[in-house]
């Protein structure tokens, strides 16, 4: 499948590949990195033009960018949560004040962002959402509750928390969408949670009455729901293919660890990194054939359990084609090392999330069960 560049988007992947290749390498913290990137004008290409300091550019021409970005080897992205989910959101649903507020930090990489949706006893299930927002005699909101899976909690200046704020309500009713200041001692507290790969990409966040603006209510009060699912469309788009020169870049590590252990001899094992090669070219044709579309309930459901699966299977094998040296660290133990991965096992053990975070499989399968195949809802578990 041809995707359809034109003259001008070879013109913008020349520029985009220059200047990555004059501005990626060396140790960059990651705050720099996104005001370098916003200085440029690479934040916030598919917004439009918004006067936010951001390029506007077309579809092709975002995904130009995604892929160069990856194949660049450029440091991952604090900011794609403000850019990628956030931005879109405010731009559908915000009000002119908060555009103006918010859109130009994110765009000048100068205000980072989380996402306060997931929380312990819900998972997946945003409904189920007990966070509250109470509100106070001075007109803002106390939000009180927990929230678990932050990604980049730690680093964050804002976070957009989905809370009750109608008490009497259940479900999906009654919800609202608020944006939340970070930096609020005593009423918000961060806590890491060490994952098996020894790192900590995830937290834990507990409100304790922290303060939210009135006017930094999203799309008004009780409309949570309608905003939330609203981003969750965001979720999953030009990203996924610059997602996938990843995979193949990881794929490609793989295979050359096949050939030097010689387990590509195994007709097995090379049957299995065919179908994983294969797999992630179906997965691309698929991200074309969906990319830009609007109103297909299923495409991103589908998109999740392609590559959440895929990537699993890729980080199996690539300790299988190891061998036993997969099972040995990368370093001589320490006691100020004592927990050293090399990348493939990094890779294996990371990957056991995939079919988890960002909606879990079995969600997924709900989702186009009963949005695309019109199927009876899912009884609910008896207490």
């Amino acid at each position: 499948m041809d995707f359809g560049f034109t003259d001008a988007d070879d013109m913008f992947r020349a520029e985009a590949r220059a200047w990555l290749a004059e501005h990626v390498g060396g140790a960059q913290e990651r705050r720099t990195w996104e005001r370098t990137l916003g200085k440029a004008g690479w934040i916030g290409l598919g917004w439009g033009r918004g006067g936010y300091g951001n390029r506007s550019v077309g579809l092709t021409q975002q995904v130009v960018w995604a892929e160069e970005y990856a194949r660049s080897g450029a440091p991952a992205r604090s900011g794609h949560i403000g850019e990628n989910l956030l931005g879109p959101t405010l731009i559908a649903h915000g009000t002119d004040e908060q555009k103006r507020r918010f859109l130009a930090p994110i765009a000048l990489g100068e205000e980072l962002w989380c996402q306060g949706y997931s929380e312990p006893g819900a998972g997946s299930d945003l409904a189920g959402v007990r966070t509250k927002a109470e509100r106070a005699s001075d007109g803002t909101y106390r939000v009180t509750g927990q929230k678990i899976w932050t990604s980049l909690a730690h680093e964050a200046d804002w976070c957009f928390v989905l809370a009750r704020t109608d008490p009497e309500s259940s479900r999906h009713r009654g919800l609202s969408f608020l944006l939340v200041p970070m930096d609020q001692p005593g009423r918000i507290e961060v806590r890491p949670i060490r994952q098996m790969t020894g790192t900590s990409d995830f937290n834990e966040v507990f409100f304790d009455g922290a303060h939210a603006r009135v006017e930094h209510v999203v799309g008004g009060e009780g409309a949570g729901w309608r905003v939330a699912m609203s981003l969750l469309g965001f979720e999953r788009g030009v990203s996924t293919l610059a997602q996938q020169i990843g995979f193949a870049r990881e794929l490609g590590r793989v295979v050359e660890a096949a050939v030097r252990s010689g387990a590509v001899g195994d007709p097995v094992v090379r049957e299995r990194l065919v179908r994983q090669w294969a797999e992630l070219r179906v997965m691309r044709w698929n991200a074309l054939r969906t990319l830009g579309r609007a109103g297909d309930a299923g495409a991103p459901s589908v998109a999740k359990l392609l590559w959440g699966g895929w990537h699993q299977r890729l980080g199996e094998l690539a300790v299988l084609v190891r061998g036993a040296a997969a099972g040995v660290g990368p370093v001589e133990w320490s006691p100020s090392a004592p927990y050293e991965l090399d990348e493939a096992q990094h890779l294996f053990l990371f990957s056991r999330a995939d079919t988890i975070y960002g909606g879990s499989d079995q969600v997924q399968r709900t989702i186009i069960a009963e949005r695309v195949l019109g199927l009876p809802r899912e009884p609910k578990g008896v207490v």
